[in-house]
């Protein structure tokens, strides 16, 4: 049951990626043909690999994270407060100071990781870019050995399924049929790589990236049926 779960223990998160370098011909050859056999069954015989490659980012061979944002319930707090923090700059540096957090505040098995499509994207997407880094597993992050109800991770979007796998619903959407507000954005996620290399804002995308852990919290308390956090309740983190 949702309701028993502890907010204090879960810790929400997003990640935003973009493809490893700017351009395909920045690739070698011999990344321009592993890219060419890892996406051949999307792109079929009309699109080459080349114009394919502005996709690359979806996939942790060919992309890195440039921003991966935090949100949880502060604990020991008078209101009920929703603290966000982001990490950004050089991937590996990011990675390790994720790793930190989760080793100093979320290492316990009461603990859960929360994202939406979390479970195919996020989750492990950071542990994949973690072991190319030499980085070791944390704790909540390693599944090896657990069976699938000890793994502790919740998906909104697996939530929302209610054991239909056939079905797909965007954060966004999910958000709009629950009535949860959400601030328009200046950006979606098809502009994340052209705003990082071309325009150089890496603030805008920390800005959405930030919404989208408000977003996944809004949708678990819609979902125990608890009221939504107050602007005045979300807090950003200056460091």
């Amino acid at each position: 049951m949702l309701q028993k779960i502890n907010l204090h223990n879960v810790l929400f998160l997003d990640i935003e990626t973009v493809p490893i370098a700017p351009e395909y011909d920045q690739l070698t050859e011999e990344e321009q043909l592993l890219y060419a056999e890892k996406t051949a069954y999307q792109r079929g015989e009309d699109i080459t690999p080349e114009e394919h490659y502005q996709r690359a980012g979806i996939w942790a061979e060919f992309g890195k994270i440039i921003c991966l944002s935090v949100g949880y319930f502060a604990p020991n707090s008078p209101a009920r407060n929703y603290r966000i923090k982001s990490f950004t700059g050089n991937e590996k540096d990011l990675l390790v100071a994720f790793k930190s957090l989760l080793e100093k505040y979320f290492n316990l098995n009461k603990h859960l990781l929360c994202a939406h499509n979390g479970k195919e994207f996020d989750f492990p997407y950071i542990a994949r870019r973690m072991i190319i880094h030499g980085i070791s597993l944390p704790k909540i992050l390693n599944h090896h050995g657990k069976k699938p109800w000890e793994i502790p991770h919740l998906d909104t979007l697996q939530l929302w399924r209610f054991g239909d796998y056939k079905h797909y619903t965007s954060l966004k959407l999910l958000a709009h049929i629950l009535g949860i507000p959400s601030p328009k954005d200046d950006i979606d996620g098809s502009q994340v790589a052209r705003v990082y290399y071309e325009d150089q804002q890496l603030d805008r995308i920390v800005s959405y990236c930030e919404k989208d852990v408000v977003t996944i919290a809004q949708i678990l308390l819609k979902m125990r049926q608890e009221p939504l956090l107050e602007p005045d309740e979300i807090i950003h983190s200056k460091s």
